[in-house]
């Protein structure tokens, strides 16, 4: 049986010359960057290495770009670090419904904490209206944050334009580009944007690394205490072999960018065609905006069969794809992304994430939609 990985979204097998490079350094390098001696000071530089090889690539300053552990935690320090040196209370945020949980949560936890904060709306495509975020525009509105492109349906957000209105407003802006980093074009000094989140595990780096970029003149509080790294942003030592390997990953991920995002193209349409041609297009719908997409990310509604029944058909074929939801106590949930775009509920409740990656090929496309076919009939009959 083959095995075919369509989850890429969720976590990307690491690129074997980030393995390598992640090797080398653990086999070669051992003391602490926060050390006098000279093992630390080549820690040290080996950390800096990674720093300018990486803002280089962002298009930021070195000392712009804060490591963390992820992009969960970088979200959470734009968010909490930018209100708590403005001050929380009375302060006003606005975000999007349809924002990762480590954007909705951490909003969820400001509110408690007497920050107020507007939820705008999306279409039924999934896309932010400039002039919903306009309109919620307050007189203590401090901060903006707006993923770049969503994780469940690919849609891609008006970044450019939402950053221009805050600047005009002289509001912070924030953007989650964990999903975009690697397949849409990011030059963080081409952007008016003022806090960057990305991962490393989502462009075939290691898991547990990402980074924030905060622009300059930024205010932000720290979230970690207890030592004196990344300019006193976030305390902790830092992950030497996990930031080497993330400056692999972007170095790989920005090298082929138009030739990584013309392969997902094609076996995005790969797919849509071959699912035409073996169960037919009035099967399935596809979830997203038709023009402002990643494509690496394709979210497909199968009416006719629910997201767990598919999903577990195409596990024992060997084909790992996603519900793009949260799954709690075993049962999965219907997608708040979906549910924001006001689909029909048989198209919620049996949403696909398929989302391409290294490896994955046409051939692997048709495989899918042969066994999809096949999995529709059997269940019809």
């Amino acid at each position: 049986m083959k095995s075919i990985y369509l989850d890429h979204a969720a976590s990307s097998p690491v690129h074997p010359e980030v393995a390598e490079e992640m090797m080398r350094v653990m086999t070669s390098q051992y003391g602490n960057a926060s050390s006098v001696h000279s093992f630390g000071r080549e820690a040290r530089k080996q950390v800096s290495r990674s720093r300018d090889e990486i803002a280089a690539l962002l298009g930021c300053l070195p000392e712009e770009l804060v490591f963390t552990s992820g992009g969960t935690e970088s979200d959470n320090l734009a968010i909490f670090g930018t209100l708590e040196a403005l001050g929380l209370r009375g302060k006003h945020v606005i975000t999007s419904v349809i924002e990762h949980h480590a954007v909705l949560h951490t909003c969820e936890e400001l509110e408690k904490r007497g920050c107020e904060v507007t939820y705008v709306p999306v279409d039924n495509t999934g896309r932010v209206s400039v002039e919903d975020v306009a309109a919620a525009i307050r007189d203590n509105t401090v901060l903006i944050t707006i993923m770049f492109g969503n994780n469940e349906v690919g849609t891609v957000q008006p970044i450019r334009e939402i950053g221009e209105l805050a600047r005009s407003r002289g509001i912070y802006f924030h953007t989650d580009a964990v999903q975009a980093l690697g397949v849409e074009y990011i030059n963080c000094k081409e952007f008016p944007v003022d806090l960057w989140s990305f991962s490393s595990h989502k462009i075939n780096g290691p898991q547990g690394v990402g980074a924030l970029v905060v622009k300059r003149e930024t205010p932000l509080s720290p979230r970690l205490f207890g030592g004196l790294q990344e300019k006193k942003r976030r305390a902790g030592t830092e992950n030497m072999a996990g930031i080497a390997g993330f400056a692999k990953a972007v170095q790989l991920a920005l090298q082929g960018l138009d030739e990584r995002r013309a392969h997902y193209t094609n076996l995005r349409k790969k797919l849509i065609d071959e699912l035409c041609h073996e169960s037919g297009q009035d099967t399935f719908v596809v979830n997203g905006n038709p023009q402002f997409f990643m494509p690496q990310i394709l979210n497909i509604s199968f009416p006719e069969i629910s997201t767990e029944t598919m999903l577990m058909n195409l596990d024992m074929e060997g084909i790992a794809a996603a519900s793009g939801s949260a799954c709690t106590s075993g049962s999965l949930e219907i997608s708040h992304v979906l549910q924001a775009m006001k689909l029909p509920e048989n198209v919620l409740r049996s949403a696909i994430r398929f989302s391409f990656g290294l490896g994955n090929t046409t051939e692997e496309m048709e495989y899918t939609a042969q066994k999809i076919g096949t999995i529709l009939k059997r269940l019809r009959k």
